[in-house]
């Protein structure tokens, strides 16, 4: 006799492709990302990985109703993503900010251009150590992360901050060399992200990338000094593709996969409002 059973869709499934779920998201979506072609690949986008490997799973989700499929690639760190985009191993990634693309062009000698907004993720100046920017003493020790886009961004949040003036002609990428006035005699310690947000408690403070931040399990709210504006800030994070590729068919309705309500109320969620989406 034939087994009539029938078997229950798996919760990915029922996520998937529940009416409610699919009419809820369709109605979010314009109507080019819904007509959007399927790409006869997977398209794939090179991430940092981490928290953000969740949000991308419901950028997956969200792209599969527009035809389009996404493997993401983890890597530990930034460098590598771009070196993979620019030789063919990656259509896209997402992790980073103009100012550090344009460092990493000139690197690599590379062609890589933005192709949409993801979010901000303010630096911050924090300290386990002192309460205030004021408190911090005479000859304190800073650290700055070591490569130079996110240094000369961190140097320019602790000159707006009073602690040190920087060089006129330091141009946008300024080091530790460039200061050219300290009040405190603070002493600036470069350290690779990583390693510099797992030391804030060997230092008096650290300018800290979010992400990292939150990585090494530094309270983003309790500790705390002072943080950057998202208003006219360079360091907005995009999604990026190789210039040859920027009108591609695919590219706009990853972005759009992206830049959905469901994405936004994960990166709130995920962040506790530390990272704050970019997109209108």
């Amino acid at each position: 006799m034939r087994d009539t059973k029938k078997m229950s869709p798996s919760p990915l499934l029922k996520s998937l492709f529940s009416r409610r779920h699919i009419l809820a998201l369709l109605a979010t979506m314009p109507a080019a990302m819904v007509s959007a072609r399927a790409e006869s690949r997977p398209i794939r986008v090179g991430i940092l990985s981490g928290e953000d490997e969740d949000i991308w799973r419901i950028v997956q989700e969200n792209a599969l109703l527009a035809g389009l499929t996404i493997d993401v690639v983890t890597f530990s760190e930034g460098s590598p993503i771009d070196a993979a985009l620019a030789a063919g191993d990656l259509d896209a990634n997402a992790f980073q900010h103009g100012p550090y693309l344009h460092a990493q062009n000139t690197a690599l000698g590379s062609h890589i251009v933005p192709a949409g907004n993801t979010y901000f993720a303010p630096i911050g100046f924090y300290s386990n150590k002192w309460k205030s920017v004021s408190s911090l003493p005479e000859g304190a020790t800073i650290g700055v992360p070591a490569d130079p886009t996110n240094e000369g961004r961190a140097l320019k949040l602790l000159q707006s901050l009073g602690l040190l003036k920087i060089a006129s002609g330091a141009g946008e990428m300024p080091t530790a060399l460039d200061i050219a006035e300290n009040p405190k005699n603070l002493t600036i310690k470069e350290l690779d992200d990583p390693i510099l947000a797992r030391s804030l408690s060997d230092l008096d403070a650290g300018v800290v990338i979010t992400e990292w931040a939150y990585k090494a399990g530094i309270d983003l709210k309790k500790e705390l000094l002072a943080r950057e504006s998202m208003e006219n800030n360079p360091y907005i994070n995009f999604i990026a593709v190789n210039e040859d590729h920027a009108h591609a068919p695919w590219v706009q309705p990853l972005v759009r996969a992206f830049q959905q309500p469901n994405v936004r109320a994960k990166l709130i969620e995920i962040y506790h409002g530390a990272i704050i989406p970019s997109w209108t």
